[in-house]
Order: C-alpha cells, then sequence, then structure tokens
C-alpha cells in the first residue's frame, strides 16, 4: 500500500517537473510573447498600473520609457516575461515587434477580446478592408496555440502589405533601424500618405552615417525621420546598423499609431519647403527644384479659384471638376482607392499638376462635353505664367490637339519644344483624354 502511494507521488512530480521544463522551453523560444498571455496577461499588470504599484515590471523602474511601457501595457499591447522582467535594453526580436504593431491598432476590451480600432479600418484602403473581412473575418489577435507561435500576427502584417515576410529568414533575430524604418514606410504607405521623397532624402542627409545604407534602406529611413516617428543620435548619426531595444520598440509604435506623439519638422521657406494639403485633411512638406515650381504652385490655387467651388488642391495636384455632384463622386472614388480614383471610376475633367522629384509639370484633360470652355480660363492662367512670352505658342498647339481629338480623329503621341520647356503629349484617343507633359530642358 504504501509503495503505491510513493508510486503516485512520484508520478505526479514527475509530470510537474515536465511542464515546467516545457513551458520554460516555450518561453525561452517566444521571449514571453507566446502564452505570456496567459500568465502576465492585460489584466494583471493593468491592474498594477493603476493600483498605485511604482512599476509594472520589477526592471523598468526609473526607466526613461516605463510611462510608455505602462500605458503600452494597460492597453494589452506587450506582456513581460515569466520571471516579472520587462528587459527594456534588450533588442526587440522581428516577431516581437510585429505582433506589437499589429496589437497597435486593436482595442481591448472589458472581456479581454479585442477587435480592430474603427480609426485604423477607416485609414484602409477598401482592398484591405476587403482582406480583412473575407480572410480574417475571426481574427483573434491570439498567438498560434500549435506551430509558430507568432504566424497570425506576421500573417496578417504580410497581407496588409506591412512587410514582405519573404526577405525574412529568421523571425527571432533583433531588428535592426533600418528594418523598423521598412516596416513603417510600408505600414504609413497603407494606412497614411507617404511624404515628399525629395524632402524627406534632404533631410535624411545630414545625418553622417547614412551612406553606409542601400539606397532602399535611405528612402525608408527618410521617410520614418520626417514623419517624426524616428530621430538620429547626439553624435550626428541615424544608427544604421543597430539594434532597436524592446523599449525603443514601444516609443516609435506609440509615435506611428498616434499622431500627437510624433516629433514635428518644419518647412524652411528658404529652401523652397512648404506645408501642402493632403487627402483626408492632412498636410505634408514638399520641397520645390526651383523658384519657379514654387511660383507655379501658387498658381494652381489661383487658377483653382476661377473655378469657384468646383476644385480640389491636393498635394500639388490641381483637379478641376465639371460641377459639384463630379467634384463628391470623383472625391468618393479618391477616398476607397487609398489615394487615388481607380481605373473606371469618376475622374476630374481637367487636372493641372507639378511634380517636384522630376521637375515636371503637367496638363491632363478629358474632352467630354464642355470640358474646354470651362477650364480653358484656369488652363492659360497657368500657361501664361509657365511659359512667359511662349504661352501663345504653347496654347495654339495645345488647342489645335485637343481639337483633334475632341472631334474623334486618331492622334498619335506627340513632342515638341516650347521655349525652354520639352512637351510630350500623350493621347488616349478612345477615352478622349489628353496628357501634356512639360519638363524644363537640361
Amino acid at each position: 500500500m504504501i509503495r503505491k502511494i510513493w508510486k503516485r507521488i512520484f508520478k505526479r512530480r514527475w509530470r510537474q517537473a515536465a511542464a515546467f521544463c516545457l513551458l520554460t522551453v516555450f518561453f525561452s523560444v517566444t521571449g514571453g510573447y507566446g502564452l505570456a498571455n496567459v500568465f502576465i496577461g492585460p489584466s494583471v499588470a493593468g491592474a498594477a498600473a493603476t493600483s498605485g504599484d511604482s512599476a509594472v515590471f520589477k526592471d523598468i523602474r526609473g526607466h526613461w520609457a516605463q510611462k510608455e511601457i505602462e500605458s503600452m501595457v494597460a492597453q494589452g499591447v506587450l506582456n513581460g516575461f515569466p520571471d516579472g522582467t520587462f528587459r527594456p535594453n534588450e533588442a526587440v526580436q522581428v516577431d516581437q515587434f510585429i505582433k506589437m504593431l499589429i496589437l497597435s491598432y486593436s482595442e481591448q476590451h472589458p472581456n479581454l477580446e479585442r477587435t480592430w480600432r474603427a480609426s485604423f479600418l477607416e485609414s484602409l484602403s477598401e482592398e484591405n478592408r476587403t482582406i480583412l473581412k473575407q480572410d480574417y473575418r475571426y481574427y483573434d489577435f491570439k498567438p498560434a496555440m500549435t506551430g509558430y507561435w507568432a504566424k497570425p500576427y506576421i500573417d496578417v502584417a504580410s497581407d496588409l502589405n506591412f512587410l514582405n515576410k519573404s526577405r525574412y529568414n529568421d523571425f527571432q533575430v533583433g531588428m535592426s533601424r533600418e528594418n523598423v524604418a521598412e516596416v513603417l514606410y510600408y505600414t504609413l504607405q497603407e494606412t497614411e500618405f507617404l511624404e515628399d521623397e525629395q524632402f524627406g532624402r534632404t533631410v535624411a542627409a545630414s545625418y553622417g552615417d547614412l551612406t553606409s545604407a542601400s539606397d532602399r534602406q535611405q528612402k525608408f529611413i527618410a521617410e520614418s525621420l520626417i514623419k517624426g516617428i524616428m530621430q538620429g543620435y547626439p553624435d550626428g548619426n541615424f544608427g544604421v546598423g543597430r539594434t532597436v531595444s524592446r523599449a525603443e520598440a514601444l516609443v516609435l509604435l506609440n509615435r506611428l499609431t498616434d499622431k500627437t506623439k510624433r516629433i514635428p519638422i518644419q518647412p524652411e521657406e528658404g529652401k523652397l519647403q512648404r506645408l501642402v494639403p493632403t487627402a483626408g485633411g492632412g498636410q505634408r512638406i514638399v520641397a520645390f527644384p526651383d523658384k519657379r515650381m514654387w511660383d507655379a504652385y501658387d498658381i494652381l490655387r489661383k487658377a483653382g479659384q476661377l473655378r469657384g467651388t468646383n476644385y480640389d488642391l491636393f498635394d500639388t495636384t490641381l483637379r478641376l471638376f465639371k460641377d459639384e455632384k463630379e467634384k463628391a463622386a470623383v472625391q468618393q472614388a479618391t477616398a476607397a482607392g487609398g489615394g487615388s480614383a481607380s481605373s473606371g471610376t469618376a475622374a476630374e475633367e481637367a487636372a493641372i499638376w507639378l511634380d517636384p522629384t522630376y521637375n515636371t509639370y503637367g496638363i491632363t484633360v478629358r474632352l467630354r462635353e464642355g470640358t474646354l470652355a470651362r477650364n480653358t480660363e484656369s488652363i492659360e492662367l497657368f500657361a501664361n505664367q509657365l511659359f512667359t512670352y511662349d504661352a501663345i505658342a504653347f496654347r495654339r498647339w495645345f488647342d489645335a490637339i485637343c481639337a483633334e481629338v475632341e472631334a474623334g480623329r486618331p492622334l498619335a503621341d506627340k513632342q515638341a519644344t516650347v521655349g525652354d520647356f520639352s512637351v510630350s503629349v500623350l493621347v488616349d484617343n478612345y477615352a478622349k483624354t489628353v496628357v501634356f507633359s512639360i519638363a524644363a530642358k537640361s
């Protein structure tokens, strides 16, 4: 009898020891980010954060990011390790960063269930919203209980084009600053808008170690800097090649999802930089290549005002509409398309635009009934400012081409020199659309 009792005790303790070993192995692999929700869940950490405790984790008291860490814990975005630490100065792993990124765009309810934030869904393109509705209808924001714990987070981030998961051979390595900048870039591209690349590269060029990054990486770094999400170091370097700590990752994600936390960069008029409006009520800084294009932007505004309220000016494109009905339809189509009207949707009848990156000007006309009559005054104002003494020659050529296309006579693409400019004409005879692309001669 005694022998049987000892045998039962031995079996029970063996099972407990085995379970403890399995959990130890699991946490060492996931960094506390898998089943850690079960052991150090947001309800426990959140209670500690609001109960007067000086710190949620025993190793963050007095840390420069303590406030951000406790805030994210209260939101259920992150967890610590089973030993009660957060390890803020350790390098953040790719999988950890992606998990926090996805959870940052969700909100936790009293029952600890999560749903996407309404503001996040509104920021997505119709295509991405459809992906979430169809492919992630029952997404629960929880780690996988079998297989790789971070797969649910990586998959949804990849499908939303926040990252290209095929570029990573190992999701458990520390993230470099340029890797983080890349994820930020593509996330911003899908949820907001990208800043003027020329301006961004100008800002980024001030950092001494930028040349050690590839041209592609420099583009990502520049975007993260002018968005006010990432910063350089006091020594004048960006920190190319350095890993991002877990604490730094939290601050960056906080700035990504809360624009009020970003560090704004102001335009310098002396460097031909200015704030321009963007669709959705935002603003971005554009750097113009020369004074001529700087002045041309002012003319865009005046040209639009000639049409009363039947225009809008976003970025460096003036769109001219037939009437308020067309304006509403085009703006709705643009919003649904994530910033630009897609093929086959409503489109403005004319547009006058600037491309600062390539120092190019343009006029696009869709020759519907009355298009030229309604927009001639606006187009002439722009052409007079741009071509000055050669404006009459341009307008004659412009009128002749539009008359041919409007009459339904097939016309091939053309190219000509007008004053100091090389003008290329692209013709879509079927849609009766003509694009005049105007580039300064080098």
